[in-house]
């Protein structure tokens, strides 16, 4: 069975995060990602974080794998009407350059329309394309403090913390394909041009609709709580031998607390009126804290995983970066893949996080800079190696 994308060509005009988490999930889902970068230079994090001078740095690599690059000079004349021209075979076209950077091109969506009728147009801002803050440049930790995630995020009493997931840009990424599909849905139906407006704030401020329940009711901002959740005990618990990860997760409601006291080694506490309820050890935390913590601590966070999974409890041992890379669940969903890269040699990567049956998508080693060039402009716009090498000689390629 083909790729749920095949058939859709995306011409990609985005760098760094928000815009390539968005194409690289839709090159991953079998659409053809033709990446366009500036000619000598190409997406900054090409370089930045890099471990060798010669080899991309896996900031590029996480971001833009199963990809095609064509080196393009936008600022030329002639590299500007290639890039219409690429439009016009097109489906998609997806930006996150800095507010009025298209139209400063000569590339806005009117531009784009009128090379491609039917093209769907994905931006992607920190404010979005109108609003009062519609000119102001974002990055994670803007898009993080803006959307409310940051207030959210820490121990009571501290300072607000960042988020380690990239909620702010892959989330945004993860919107604006959703409304990419769309989007190309109502273009098939309805025949013309549309158009998709992601704004990194709005993509956290709805991932924080979980945390924003109890402001819609008391119309108060919510409180940092750390590890503890709505006044509750606490959500992790340290483990042996008590190095910095050395945590296990779990869910102490329901029938679970019975369980946990006996795996605790605690039986003589079931039916406790101290401890019986939820609203109860919500009064006790630090209680509550102590007895659960005084088991954890004699087991690995594996180990307590293991036995409370088995009794029916949600938990899940805190797993660091290293053991993500090595968990056998996740290499064998393929979230984690083996890469060869002829240039880069072996290296791991993160695999495509959507699963639909029968749809096998290849996940393949992301573009050295200009790799496609040649076979971009041929096979799309049927330029000959001697039209190319010209462009290469004018610096347009």
């Amino acid at each position: 069975m083909a790729a749920p994308l095949s058939g859709i060509r995306i011409v990609d005009l985005t760098q760094v995060q928000a815009g390539p988490s968005c194409t690289q999930l839709m090159a991953f889902l079998g659409a053809d990602v033709i990446k366009v970068e500036e000619p000598g230079v190409g997406d900054r994090t090409r370089r930045e974080r890099a471990l060798s001078d010669d080899v991309d740095s896996f900031y590029f690599i996480v971001f833009n794998a199963g990809k095609r690059s064509l080196t393009l000079d936008l600022k030329t004349e002639l590299g500007r009407q290639i890039l219409l021209a690429l439009v016009g075979k097109a489906d998609v076209v997806v930006e996150n350059y800095g507010p009025g950077q298209m139209e400063r091109f000569g590339l806005g969506y009117e531009a784009l329309k009128s090379a491609n009728p039917k093209i769907v147009y994905c931006t992607i801002k920190g404010f979005g394309a109108y609003g009062p803050n519609a000119h102001v440049k974002s990055f994670e930790h803007i898009a993080q403090a803006v959307g409310g995630a940051m207030s959210a995020q820490g121990e009571p009493g501290r300072q607000p913390t960042f988020v380690a997931p990239g909620v702010g840009d892959s989330g945004s990424g993860l919107h604006a394909a959703i409304g990419i599909l769309a989007a190309l849905r109502q273009r098939d139906a309805m025949g013309k041009a549309q158009r998709v407006d992601v704004s990194m704030q709005d993509g956290v401020v709805n991932l924080m609709r979980i945390r924003m329940i109890d402001t819609f009711g008391s119309g108060q901002p919510v409180q940092r709580e750390g590890n503890r959740t709505w006044g509750g005990p606490a959500i992790v618990y340290p483990c042996k031998p008590g190095g910095a990860n050395d945590y296990v997760a779990m869910v102490m409601s329901g029938d679970s607390w019975d369980s946990i006291l006996a795996l605790a080694g605690r039986p003589d506490l079931i039916g406790d009126a101290r401890y019986a309820t939820e609203q109860a050890r919500r009064e006790r935390p630090a209680e509550v804290e102590e007895i659960v913590s005084a088991w954890t601590r004699t087991v690995t966070k594996f180990e307590a995983m293991g036995a409370l999974t088995e009794l029916g409890i949600p938990a899940g041992a805190v797993q660091d970066s290293v053991d993500v890379l090595n968990d056998p669940h996740l290499r064998a969903r393929e979230m984690v893949v083996d890469i060869h890269d002829p240039k880069r040699g072996e290296y791991q990567i993160i695999g495509n996080p959507i699963k639909i049956e029968g749809c096998e998508a290849a996940v393949n080693p992301p573009p050295l800079l200009g790799e496609h060039s040649e076979e971009v402009l041929a096979e799309i716009l049927s330029m000959s190696a001697d039209d190319v090498g010209e462009l290469r000689r004018e610096g347009v390629v």
